[in-house]
């Protein structure tokens, strides 16, 4: 993994994790499956993406996603997005479809969205790294316990973020988030399974800046 940089920020923040046991069992467990020619996503050189685009003092929303996507050239290290000439997976279209409800912005042609993270959306997975193919595939291997981490040092150490958690398994992992500190928005996920279950219509998008607004920090341009 010595092609993987993170934002000096965030090693600050989780400098105990980086050295931790957990952690290098990780890191030999995916030079392990690089050794064995298995193909991994996002590239090594993306891992950290999300921490790259949105420091630690940027930091304004977080939006808790699961797996990176395991199909070929799909996954960019940010949460739900996808790299640019990519076809827009499911769950991102139902996400442009709930924008537009929300706030009436068109459907990008593209499914990157990097340029969330670039303003503060800190586009973070359960697991930062997983198989072609095989999703959940690096589970239980150290990353749900790192990310726990990361959502913990935020809830801790920063005051008013938005933390948006779509689906069961991203409200049990923000169990514990402070919801008198910041303002927690939950609803089902936008899989096609679960969209029309309270996903649409929760206008996540017009929530999360009106409380951006009511503690006077720069709102999110939602448009891509």
């Amino acid at each position: 993994m010595n092609k993987v940089r993170i934002h000096e920020s965030w090693k600050r923040e989780l400098n105990d994790e980086f050295s931790s046991m957990y952690m290098e069992n990780l890191r030999t467990f995916l030079k392990q499956e690089l050794k064995l020619e298995k193909k991994i996503f996002p590239p090594m050189n993306k891992v950290f993406n999300a921490f790259n685009l949105t420091p630690f003092t940027n930091v304004k929303i977080v939006l808790v996603g699961q797996d990176p996507y395991h199909g070929n050239g799909q996954a960019n290290g940010l949460s739900f997005s996808v790299e640019e000439n990519i076809k827009i997976p499911p769950s991102l279209q139902n996400i442009f479809k709930e924008l537009f409800t929300d706030l009436r912005l068109t459907s990008p042609q593209n499914g990157s969205l990097e340029k969330w993270a670039k303003q503060g959306v800190l586009l973070l997975n359960n697991c930062l790294t997983v198989e072609k193919g095989r999703p959940g595939s690096h589970q239980g291997k150290g990353w749900e316990k790192f990310t726990d981490k990361v959502l913990q040092t935020v809830n801790d150490k920063k005051k008013h973020i938005v933390f948006i958690l779509w689906g069961r398994k991203a409200q049990e992992k923000g169990n514990f988030l402070d919801k008198n500190r910041h303002l927690v928005i939950e609803s089902s996920h936008p899989s096609p399974f679960s969209a029309h279950t309270g996903f649409f219509g929760s206008k996540p998008f017009s929530r999360a800046n009106k409380y951006l607004l009511e503690k006077r920090i720069e709102p999110i341009d939602w448009q891509l």
